[in-house]
């Protein structure tokens, strides 16, 4: 009997901390077996800035998960997100030996092999090299270039590019926390999987995702990636600003901007107030849901002028790139009262709140359809795409993976690179020489190889 493939999303946000385990039911859609979060500590504005503490509250999710779903989480796939991540495009090409061979597999590998050998910043690595449009011998706008003759194969790319150290750190917490890592994915990429569908992806449509530390930007038009970006801003600020204009404690301003907060002034009567108990026997403290609003409005209004000016730098205004689809708000920043509204007011542009409903099995707990899950369920599809079995049952022996050599398209080059350089090289460890090893195969194996055992040797020599 075949075993179901489980897969697992771990998502280290600013605020809290998800692990998230499930599978895919004879339905296709997505059944979670389990879901465990704890508060985040150790992580500011996307990035890990305590190991001890990030590793606790990594451990805390994942034995609340594991406890839940009554399955031994072994690997994961993380989410990779943070003020220092940035991206490019970049055009490359390959002239082919043989014309007369149609294009494969390692044609394209050794084109996206060529871009990962982009001279980066010091102190950058690239995470995801996606292919956008193929041009063959100057045939352009072809999407899926296998099967076709040419000699000259070329690409435009988008290239997503973070920091090294960054990176390493999200790594030695995962192995800290007695996990192995099957892949990084960029958050806003995750989020998008789970809340955008293909018509959406097709018209063109940006993904904003408002979490605690930052504010996530995917743009896709024609089923394509087109633009991402993280800006250094979110739900925490707006925390932060109640808490210094209201002269009050985090915790309390945290309770008044989820009850009370409202990204529009204008809903609020003059005489609307809230009284809020003083600390330690001091006298309680009022304050005006208009002014409130007012301190929220600000704030809500540059995080969604710097999201919107990424949007332009893609060229929204220009016809052929224009978004159709409009925005789709997630995360937990996009629960907040009329934001929706002012979204639309700013831009110009159709907006909804996007849950991840789409792909979840109808049963699913009401509570893992909040924007608030939307990069976990991300994750966990990534994962399932890897065919990995990324927790057992507790109390089964975990089996060794069989051995096998992955097929890699070009989506799955695209989405889940770094999972495929892990999965390469645990299949190289026990793999015996075949005879049949082809050139195409030694060209799928050597990039991965090289980039999955430098992490691996870098966490090694860290120890």
């Amino acid at each position: 009997m075949e075993k179901d493939n489980i897969a697992v999303g771990l998502d280290i946000g600013t605020t809290k901390i998800v692990a998230m385990i499930g599978k895919r039911n004879e339905y296709g859609k997505l059944e979670i077996l389990g879901v465990g979060k704890s508060k985040s500590l150790g992580v500011a504005r996307g990035v890990v800035n305590n190991i001890t503490q990030t590793i606790q509250s990594i451990q805390q999710a994942v034995q609340e998960a594991e406890a839940d779903s009554g399955y031994k989480i072994n690997d994961v796939v993380v989410g990779i997100a943070g003020q220092h991540i940035r991206s490019i495009q970049h055009s490359d090409y390959i002239s082919r030996h043989n014309p007369e061979e149609v294009i494969g597999d390692a044609d394209i590998d050794l084109l996206i092999n060529q871009v990962h050998k982009l001279a980066m910043l010091p102190g950058e690595e690239i995470i995801h090299v996606l292919p956008q449009e193929f041009k063959i011998d100057g045939q352009t706008e072809i999407k899926e270039p296998i099967g076709m003759y040419g000699g000259r194969l070329e690409s435009s790319f988008h290239v997503v590019v973070g920091q090294a150290s960054s990176i390493r750190n999200v790594g030695r917490c995962i192995k800290s926390s007695g996990l192995d890592l099957s892949g990084l994915t960029l958050e806003p990429l995750a989020s998008a999987d789970a809340v955008l569908s293909q018509e959406e992806k097709e018209a063109g449509v940006a993904l904003i995702d408002i979490g605690g530390g930052t504010t996530d930007l995917a743009i896709f038009k024609d089923g394509i990636i087109r633009h991402t970006a993280v800006v250094p801003f979110g739900g925490n600020v707006i925390t932060e600003d109640i808490k210094e204009g209201c002269s009050i404690i985090e915790k309390q301003a945290e309770l008044l901007k989820v009850k009370f907060g409202s990204a529009w002034p204008g809903e609020n009567k003059d005489n609307e107030i809230v009284s809020i108990p003083g600390l330690r026997g001091r006298e309680p403290k009022e304050i005006s849901l208009k002014n409130l609003s007012k301190v929220i409005h600000a704030r809500v209004v540059e995080i969604i002028e710097q999201v919107f000016a990424e949007i332009k730098a893609y060229g929204h205004e220009d016809p052929r790139k224009k978004l159709i689809a409009g925005i789709v708000l997630t995360g937990g920043g996009s629960q907040l009262k009329h934001i929706k509204q002012l979204v639309e007011y700013i831009t110009g542009m159709d907006t909804r709140i996007g849950y991840p409903n789409e792909h979840l099995a109808g049963n699913s707990d009401e509570e893992i359809s909040s924007p608030l899950y939307a990069t976990a369920v991300g994750l966990v599809m990534n994962s399932l795409r890897n065919n990995t079995r990324s927790a057992t049952p507790i109390g089964e022996v975990r089996e060794p993976e069989p051995v096998k050599q992955p097929e890699v398209t070009v989506q799955a080059t695209a989405t889940a690179q770094v999972q495929e350089m892990e999965e390469v090289s645990v299949e190289n460890e026990n793999k015996e020489k075949s005879s049949d090893d082809s050139t195409e195969r030694k060209v799928k194996k050597s990039f991965f190889d090289k980039y999955i055992d430098r992490i691996k040797e870098f966490l090694d020599n860290a120890e």
